[in-house]
């Protein structure tokens, strides 16, 4: 991952609304769930939902499919496992008293 990509991927987590999101998607992956669904306890028209949700899309945390005239949204493990990776390698240079990796719990994950 590139400066510049991660740098879209922190971006978009840097608003409140799409953090609950990603956090919500996070929570319930593997699962995909609409728009509407994902409104739920926001008090934000649907037009701005989608451009959170877009947001989201274009920084590669989250996946959007189409299915009949909805969009279904889910998390995008490899775009995540990607953001989290650069911050780990590449701000932390990868050191364990940064980050508190545990190398067997990383090595059975891969």
């Amino acid at each position: 991952m590139t400066a510049c990509n991660a740098l879209a991927g922190f971006a978009a987590l840097a608003h409140p609304v799409r953090l609950a999101l990603f956090r919500r998607l996070c929570d319930q992956a593997p699962e995909r769930a609409s728009a509407g669904e994902l409104a739920h306890g926001f008090d934000i028209p649907p037009s701005t939902m989608t451009g959170h949700l877009q947001a989201l899309g274009r920084a590669g945390l989250i996946k959007a499919e189409r299915r009949s005239r909805f969009m279904l949204y889910s998390l995008n493990p490899s775009g995540t496992r990607e953001l989290v990776s650069f911050l780990v390698d590449e701000c932390c240079h990868n050191r364990p008293d940064l980050v508190g990796k545990d190398n067997a719990a990383l090595a059975e994950a891969s």
